[in-house]
């Protein structure tokens, strides 16, 4: 295999991976707690996008649940988004773990 080819190949690497996080950034993911009373949504590129609440888990003597509930949605949400984009990436470099992606 020639440098040419070498050199071919990382470019087309490289703008495989630059489409694949243009589509996770257009992506959203859901995600939910407490049988989906708080609702978490996050992009592909794990950055938040909505909270929604069900009004039945608004306790004003339980803040404290509330907080978990959305704290464990979201944390719902980003593990969803980062297995979405860890997949997405191995496609495309062939399960090499590139730091940074």
């Amino acid at each position: 295999m020639g440098m040419g080819n070498l050199q071919r190949m990382a470019m087309q690497m490289q703008q495989e991976m630059l489409r694949v996080q243009n589509e996770l950034a257009a992506t959203n993911v859901d995600g939910s707690a407490g049988g989906g009373v708080v609702k978490a949504v996050v992009t592909g590129k794990q950055e938040l996008v909505s909270v929604t609440i069900d009004p039945s888990a608004v306790d004003p003597a339980d803040v404290e649940m509330l907080q978990d509930l959305i704290v464990a949605a979201v944390n719902d949400a980003l593990r969803t988004a980062r297995e979405l984009g860890e997949t997405k990436m191995a496609a495309v470099t062939g399960g090499l773990k590139l730091p940074g992606m």
